[in-house]
């Protein structure tokens, strides 16, 4: 039986391993070109570990605004539900990959929700007519 998700440690294998399809993906690649452009994948691997942290554990090391991160990149890369799509598809791969119990679901149940606000936000769910 797999192991629940328990530790920060967990979560930067869950990452490094989800950013490995992610960068893999010619459709998602081009939302990270400037980040390994700039040798900085470590660095926003450290950042988003500590994102998803304080989502399961509770803690306060996440200093940022993940929405406005995201509405910035949106302005000069558009996203699209297909990328939505991919990301979450993605995400939940490489965690029932290595985990299962209720932090597992607890992340995937979190990641479907920021991905959706992110979507109405970016007014992604209008009818386009």
């Amino acid at each position: 039986m797999k192991p629940d998700i328990s530790s920060r440690k967990d979560i930067k294998q869950i990452m490094t391993k989800f950013y490995d399809f992610l960068l893999a993906d010619k459709t998602m690649m081009p939302f990270f070109e400037e980040i390994v452009q700039e040798n900085q994948l470590e660095h926003h691997l450290e950042i988003i570990t500590d994102f998803w942290n304080d989502i399961l554990f509770d803690t306060n090391d996440y200093q940022q605004n993940v929405m406005q991160k995201h509405l910035q990149k949106n302005a000069f890369i558009h996203f699209k539900k297909e990328h939505f799509t991919s990301w979450v598809s993605y995400f939940f791969k490489t965690i029932d990959a290595s985990f299962t119990g209720e932090n597992s679901e607890k992340m995937k149940a979190r990641a479907q929700s920021i991905a959706t606000v992110m979507q109405l936000k970016m007014n992604l769910f209008q009818d386009k007519k």
